[in-house]
């Protein structure tokens, strides 16, 4: 497509992409005045009466689910914007728990395409303002929001926000954000805004993180200090000072995120009760999270891509399903730890399947092979589907086939599987 034609609202989804992947001179172009001058023009600085938002190396779609569930639960209108998506680009927003249509979609590009006139925008920045123009059309309640990259610069913190969040912190996009882990810190706390609630999930964060939460006069609750949580015989107990809530059922998505969640809310000031709360957590679910889509095989998809969450999903893996035969299926990004990342999974995997993603981003199997056992590896695959069938040929028994490594691997395998369902 000619980049210099303009789509119309009228203009198909796919269309509107292509025009948005072009119109800018990089993918990735951290910072705000851009994003700012059209935010303005188009009043999308507060998309509803309580906005929060939530960045984090690992868990912040998680995070945003269980925020989403908990207060559907309790009957408030409620929006999500998070990024990015498995399989449809509609993904990206949820208004009381459902996508929009494509139509919807590109009726916003269209509006933010009028009001950003010569303003030059990044595929990210053009669809967080588009997502941004849904929520604040839908008029709700809540509208939470999951920043894309860092903090700081992200497109998400033009808005004017009530509650911050950071689930976690670790060395991640180091191409943008370096490998200093108070550098890290400094740029997921830029999302604090002074004299409001800052909640940090991370137990003993780097001291960038309380430094400008004090720096600016923002509210900390620091996981392990102002809110804490434990696990006792399949229920957990969450504690703020002297509040307390026990027997709570142990949701289906990562325990600290339920955690910061719940801490969140209560920051909120909104009325939720107790049995709300434990609908809630027993109803939120995630794409690609721990995701189980067959039984015969076990069929499990995470989108872990990083020594962090590589790690806490291998210690879920080893403790529900001790024992067994693990596949792993794995296609990553160059610019991710993959040494790192494969070592976190060795201690439950039996064989790999290496898988090669397109892009410019992408790492090749061969790239991936090369951090991997010489037996346990003994072939590449061209990409996530093909390994995927591959790992399908091999399994028997209580075998597991595990699919990480990258929401665009998660996303091409589910896709697969699902044309194999409907087939």
């Amino acid at each position: 497509m000619n980049q210099n034609i303009v789509p119309q609202a009228t203009s198909s989804l796919p269309v509107w992409l292509d025009y948005l992947s072009n119109i800018h001179s990089s993918a990735i172009d951290l910072g705000l005045e851009r994003v700012q001058i059209v935010a303005g023009r188009a009043d999308l600085c507060k998309p509803a009466p309580l906005v929060i938002t939530v960045a984090g190396t690992n868990g912040k779609g998680s995070t945003c689910a269980l925020i989403e569930s908990i207060l559907l639960e309790a009957g408030y209108t409620v929006g999500v914007y998070s990024s990015p998506h498995l399989i449809r680009y509609t993904e990206r927003v949820r208004v009381n728990g459902k996508e929009l249509t494509e139509e919807d979609h590109c009726r916003a590009f269209d509006f933010i395409e009028k009001h950003r006139q010569d303003v030059s925008l990044s595929y990210f920045e053009f669809g967080t303002l588009a997502a941004l123009a849904l929520l604040k059309q839908a008029r709700l309640d809540v509208v939470v929001l999951e920043v894309g990259l860092g903090g700081r610069l992200d497109a998400t913190n033009v808005v004017d926000h009530d509650i911050s969040v950071i689930t976690s912190l670790a060395i991640d996009h180091t191409d943008w954000l370096g490998d200093d882990i108070e550098q890290i810190g400094y740029e997921k706390a830029g999302i604090f805004r002074a004299g409001r609630p800052a909640i940090c999930g991370q137990y003993q964060p780097p001291s960038s993180v309380a430094g400008y939460a004090d720096e600016i006069g923002a509210t900390l609750y620091q996981a392990g200090i102002q809110y804490d949580h434990s696990v006792s015989d399949g229920v957990w107990s969450w504690k703020n000072g002297a509040f307390e809530l026990d027997q709570l059922p142990l949701p289906g998505l990562p325990l600290p995120n339920a955690a910061t969640a719940l801490m969140t809310l209560q920051c909120s000031g909104l009325e939720i009760t107790d049995v709300q709360v434990v609908q809630g957590l027993k109803k939120a679910a995630l794409p690609g999270r721990m995701q189980e889509i067959n039984d015969s095989p076990l069929i499990i998809l995470d989108v872990a891509h990083n020594p962090h969450s590589a790690s806490y999903l291998a210690g879920q893996i080893s403790r529900k399903y001790p024992e067994r035969h693990i596949h792993i299926v794995i296609g990553m990004l160059h610019d991710k730890d993959i040494a790192g990342t494969v070592s976190a999974l060795m201690p439950i995997a039996g064989h790999w399947y290496p898988a090669s993603l397109q892009g410019p981003r992408a790492a090749s199997a061969a790239e991936i092979k090369r951090h991997l056992p010489e037996l346990s590896a003994s072939e590449t695959y061209s990409s996530p589907a093909e390994a995927f069938e591959a790992a399908m040929t091999h399994v028997f028994g209580d075998d597991v086939i595990l699919v990480v490594g990258s929401f665009f691997t998660i996303g091409e395998v589910l896709d697969c599987w699902q044309k194999r369902e409907e087939s």
